[in-house]
């Protein structure tokens, strides 16, 4: 069974490749991810792999959580499912306006 884990406190120097290859250490890595931001295209400092094996993405966990990677303490932990990030609908904003008919 396949394990998604979260990688947070990465460097901004840190690439896909590289966290593919810190993981692949413990075993079969089916993808690695740094997340960048939109705009920019700069690390957000954070990422995603996906490990095909459970007992592998475990051990992954326990020998890289608060591991120094390229100079900073990495946190590596099983990944949430993602929050629904659809909004509420009108988009925020004042409501004070008034409509006169």
């Amino acid at each position: 069974m396949a394990m998604k884990l979260y990688v947070g406190g990465l460097a901004y120097s840190v690439a896909d490749k590289e966290l593919q290859d810190l993981f692949s250490q413990y075993g079969q890595v089916d993808s690695a991810v740094v997340i960048k931001d939109r705009d920019s295209g700069q690390s957000k400092g954070f990422g995603f792999v996906e490990m095909a094996d459970l007992k592998e993405a475990q051990e992954a966990i326990k020998e890289l959580n608060g591991k120094e990677v390229s100079g900073r303490s990495i946190i590596v932990n099983q990944a949430r499912p993602q929050e629904d990030r659809r909004s509420g609908g009108g988009g925020g904003g004042n409501n004070n306006f008034r409509r006169s008919y």
